[in-house]
Formats: structure tokens, sequence, C-alpha cells
């Protein structure tokens, strides 16, 4: 407990002094981070980071999440002007490799750099919102995701009794995910009534239950992977922690849900 304490508090100082910045300092540290979470999947998978596809891999997360707009790029392509390539590129992967890449590994790498890719990249694009309020908005989706992590832990250690998804994670129950919930709607009321008018109640009680649902999904969907690999963490990273993608499973869920379905007011 003492090492996840420590090292939790030296990643939060970290992370916050670029998120308290903003611009190029944030977002350059969101996409080492996600190069950081590509590696840690593509070693999951038992593929060589180093081979053909996981450097395809690498390149295609770099790309969706590269802060084009930031740097004052006269392109800044969208995301399926991105997509699409690199998928023809790992399928050519497989003939080139004469399917020593066969179509299944492709497909999980190509899967794997969608996944990071798209959830790093909304990630960074929060905290430069049109609005000028991204910091507002960041905090808001973090706290409410944490709100609901830690919801869902206490409360389902003080009365859970009915198991969730047992198969996929033997700890968490019915009880501590509705607990969850209800705290991250807490939360995010809480940013409601200081927000000056920026966020309504409503919105507000949106937004937090999105966190806690969308957030627990992918936790779920962490944990649903790292079974079929016989793994308990990602990586080894943040010491008490695991790695990258165990500490920001529900981020990279949570964030492209709320922007690609428009729940933020600026849309």
């Amino acid at each position: 407990m003492k090492q996840r304490i420590i090292t939790g508090l030296v990643a939060a100082v970290l992370f916050l002094g670029p998120c308290l910045a903003g611009g190029l300092w944030f977002h350059g540290l969101v996409l080492i981070m996600s190069v950081i979470g590509y590696y840690e999947f593509v070693r999951m998978t038992k593929t060589s980071p180093w081979s053909g596809a996981g450097l395809l891999g690498f390149i295609g997360v770099i790309l969706l999440v590269f802060p084009w707009k930031l740097l004052g790029s006269p392109f800044v392509p969208d995301t399926l002007q991105l997509i699409w390539p690199l998928m023809l590129l790992f399928l050519f992967v497989t003939v080139v490799s004469k399917n020593q890449i066969n179509i299944n590994q492709a497909a999980l790498l190509f899967l794997g750099a969608v996944y990071i890719g798209i959830g790093f990249s909304y990630i960074a694009e929060s905290r430069n919102t049109p609005d000028g309020h991204g910091l507002f908005w960041t905090f808001l989706l973090l706290f409410s995701i944490w709100a609901s992590d830690a919801g869902a832990y206490f409360t389902g250690r003080r009365w859970g009794r009915n198991k969730l998804w047992p198969a996929i994670s033997p700890n968490k129950t019915v009880e501590g995910a509705l607990g969850g919930v209800l705290i991250a709607i807490v939360v995010a009321v809480l940013f409601a009534l200081f927000s000056g008018g920026l966020l309504s109640i409503g919105l507000a009680v949106l937004l937090g239950a999105s966190c806690a649902v969308i957030g627990q999904m992918g936790d779920l969907v962490q944990s649903a992977y790292k079974r079929v690999y016989g793994i308990k963490d990602s990586g080894t990273l943040l010491p008490g922690h695991g790695g990258i993608l165990d500490r920001c499973d529900s981020w990279i869920t949570v964030f492209p849900f709320v922007h690609i379905l428009m729940l933020l007011p600026f849309y």
C-alpha cells in the first residue's frame, strides 16, 4: 500500500504540471503515454514491438495522437484518413511477411493501435477545447472517473454481495458498480455547482453517469484481455499500479465516448 501511495503521488505531480500548462506540454505527455501504452499492448500479445507489424502500429498511434493543430500543420488529417491506410498496411504486412504475421496478429495489432491511439488523442484534445475551458473539462472527466473507481472500491468492500462479472473480474460487485456511478454523479454535480454556469446540473448527471458506466466497462475490457494472456498487469512502469494501460484503461474509453457522442456543451 505504501508503494502504491508513493507511486500515485509522484505520478500525479508529473501529470499535473503538464496538464495545468496545457498546449504542447500536455499533448506531448499524452503522446508519450500512448506510445508506452501501445508498447505494453504489443508485449501482451507476445509480438515483438520491433517487428515490422509492431513498428507499423507505433507509427499509427503516433500519427493519431500527434499534435497537428498545435504545431500549425497545414495538413490536419481526420481519423478516417489515418485509420483506413493503417488497416490496409496491416493487411499488406500479412502478404509481405508470407503469413509470418498472419491475419489474426495483424488484426489484433491494428485494433490495439486504434483503441489506444484514438483514446489518447481525445484525452489530449480535451485539454485544448475550442471554448477555452479545456482544463475544466479534463478535470471534470478525470475526477469523475477517479470518483467512480474509488466509490466502486469502497462501496464494494463495505456492501458488496453480488458479483458483477466473476469470469472477467472476480472482485467487482454490482453494489460496488452502483456505488461508483453514484459517487461519480455527485462529483460531476459539484463541478457544475462551481462552474459559474458553464455546466448544467442535468448535463453533469449525464456526464458523471457516463464516466462511471463507460469507465467501468473500459476497466472490464482491460481485465478481459489480460485474462486471455494470463497476466496481472499490462506493465511495470508504475510500481504498485502496473502499467500505463492499467491506469488509463477507463480514460481511453470515456474521453472518446463523451466527444464522439458530443455530450460536452460546446458541441
